[in-house]
């Protein structure tokens, strides 16, 4: 098996969203933020080749919609999506999966572009089989008031009309070494890949743990559909990473890419924090 990560893009959001009802006196002191209260966070992407496969985890906003789309999101830096793959090594046909944690325009974006004529679209990785929770498809069809910015048509039909779309219908492993649990906190059927590497389990937290800050358990985005359960969720995942010594993937941390987690006074914190290149912790 072999592991990369890399960042698609940066953008910018307002920092209360992301932090919820935690006032910003507490968490500015952690993950700072500029002059118009917005924080950068990344897109970053997991490549999981095992077994003949090249998984590959989210995609990022894309390139389709205009200018003005974009505008409010402050896209910046980062290796792109197709560039970022190439550097590893990976053509667009080389990728034979692509998991989606959930359909949030940053996160399935990528997985659709513009047609060679620019009057439709199609699959930006041809060959691979696209992996979506049915309970998270099912919602998104339906949409709702909540996430109707994030649930784009232009994202989510071209990959059921592609023929290349598979509904996860429950946990467990898609893939040997690479299994998904299913999460409702955030929105319905997020997935969360879990890879099992070496001596390793590593958890690409998603949306679920976005970023080191959100460790503490009422520390959550005001995106979340069901904060009550996105709790839950995180009390589960990070009682299990402390008792399991679990690797974290942080998705939109611009700081941490990985932590191990302890238990601390004040609940369950970061413990080692590190890039997934380096060695010393068996990966």
């Amino acid at each position: 098996m072999k592991l990369n990560l890399f960042n698609i893009s940066c953008f910018r959001v307002d920092g209360g969203a992301m932090f919820g009802v935690v006032p910003k006196a507490l968490w500015s002191r952690v993950y700072p933020s500029d002059n118009s209260n917005l924080i950068v966070l990344t897109l970053r992407s997991l490549i999981v080749e095992t077994g003949g496969r090249v998984i590959l985890v989210d995609t990022g906003w894309g390139d389709k919609q205009d200018e003005k789309f974009f505008r409010h999101v402050y896209l910046h830096d980062g290796e792109g999506l197709i560039t970022g793959l190439a550097a590893r090594g990976y053509k667009p046909e080389d990728i034979t999966d692509v998991v989606l944690t959930h359909l949030h325009a940053d996160h399935c974006g990528g997985a659709v572009m513009r047609n060679e004529s620019g009057n439709g679209y199609r699959l930006t990785f041809p060959e691979a089989v696209c992996h979506v929770s049915r309970v998270q498809w099912e919602w998104a069809l339906r949409n709702n008031l909540r996430e109707e910015d994030s649930f784009l048509q232009e994202n989510i039909l071209p990959l059921s009309q592609s023929g290349h779309l598979n509904l996860v219908d429950e946990e467990g492993e898609l893939f040997p070494d690479f299994s998904v649990r299913i999460c409702y906190g955030h929105t319905p059927g997020l997935m969360i890949p879990v890879v099992r590497y070496k001596h390793r389990t590593l958890v690409y937290a998603g949306d679920l743990i976005p970023t080191v800050a959100h460790l503490p358990l009422i520390w959550n985005m005001s995106y979340d559909i069901e904060p009550l359960k996105t709790i839950g969720e995180k009390k589960q995942l990070l009682e299990e990473a402390l008792r399991n010594d679990y690797i974290l993937i942080f998705q939109h941390d611009e700081h941490v890419e990985c932590c191990t987690v302890q238990m601390t006074p004040k609940g369950i914190r970061a413990k080692d924090k590190f890039s997934l290149k380096m060695k010393d912790y068996g990966i």
